[in-house]
């Protein structure tokens, strides 16, 4: 079975070398071929647009018939994707997983889910709830995010209802939240999540 899987995680390897259409990247960790870095663009006409993201995966001792694992490496802000570990909640990486589905296809996936988050059943009930409850903040702090660890271009902020954000709100924090803090005695700069 290793034989297997190992001309199967190559061949995935090589054909998405060879493809140059997707802009999917695949490369392997310490020329491990069952430790690999995944990378895609952020979708355009998304708040993760020209940022770049790069993914962990793992391949288990029994692909293609069990999922692989992966995590985002670059942080995201992102209902279905931790802020704090990168861990990802997709179907396709649990229970929906097919032996047909391959890395090339699981990271378009993974590209697919920025552009459509699944709010209702989220990695980060936090960001879940900005994106629910303002979508316009929440666009505006995924692509704080991305420009600060995804490499995006850095554009004049819009104004979000009539004013500028929020150091907190570009955090996904309420100002209750650094209110939390600021109310301790630590000053608002020290917050760890407006610290940059």
């Amino acid at each position: 079975m290793s034989d297997a899987r190992l001309r199967r995680v190559q061949k995935e390897i090589k054909d998405c070398a060879k493809d140059k259409t997707s802009n999917i990247s695949i490369d392997m960790i310490d020329e491990s071929p069952f430790h690999l870095i995944g990378a895609f663009p952020g979708p355009p006409d998304t708040p993760y647009e020209g940022g770049y993201y790069e993914v962990d995966i793992v391949i288990p001792d029994a692909y293609p018939f069990q999922p692989v694992k992966m995590k985002f490496i670059t942080k995201v802000y992102h209902p279905n994707v931790s802020s704090a570990s990168g861990a990802i909640c997709l179907d396709i990486l649990k229970d929906a997983w097919s032996p047909v589905l391959t890395l090339k296809s699981t990271l378009i996936s993974l590209q697919s889910l920025l552009c459509e988050p699944v709010p209702n059943d989220p990695q980060d009930a936090e960001v879940a709830k900005h994106y629910l409850a303002d979508r316009e903040s929440f666009n505006a702090t995924a692509k704080h995010w991305a420009q600060a660890y995804a490499q995006a271009p850095v554009h004049k902020q819009k104004a979000i209802s009539g004013k500028l954000a929020t150091d907190a709100e570009m955090a996904g924090l309420s100002e209750e939240n650094v209110a939390g803090f600021t109310d301790m005695g630590f000053p608002r700069e020290q917050v760890p999540w407006l610290a940059h």
